[in-house]
């Protein structure tokens, strides 16, 4: 999956129910050809996204588009690829309570 597709189309992969009484921004600094920068608030059981980065984010990643597609096929571990700074994150625990809901673990 293109990095760029993936966090495009959070919003439709997410079940609404998951997100009860979560609220968080996220921003997605990837870096490459599939890449770009991307917002995600979640927030009133939804998930929206924006292209850009949007407001005061609670987590950053920053991952290159190739690592983030690893990642997403199960090539790359994610507990692996952040102890390798292939994937930088700026609040791993705000990080852990989304991940499985956005489909990264």
């Amino acid at each position: 999956m293109i990095a760029r597709d993936f966090i495009l189309n959070l919003p439709s992969r997410i079940n609404p129910a998951a997100l009860t009484d979560l609220d968080s921004t996220f921003h997605f600094d990837i870096s490459g050809p599939n890449g770009g920068h991307f917002t995600v608030v979640v927030g009133s059981g939804e998930v929206n996204v924006e292209t850009g980065l949007i407001g005061d984010p609670k987590c950053v990643v920053t991952v290159s588009d190739t690592n983030l597609e690893s990642l997403l096929s199960g090539k790359l571990n994610p507990m692996m690829a952040m102890m390798m700074g292939k994937i930088k994150v700026s609040n791993t625990s705000e990080m852990m309570k989304y991940a499985k809901i956005f489909g990264l673990l």
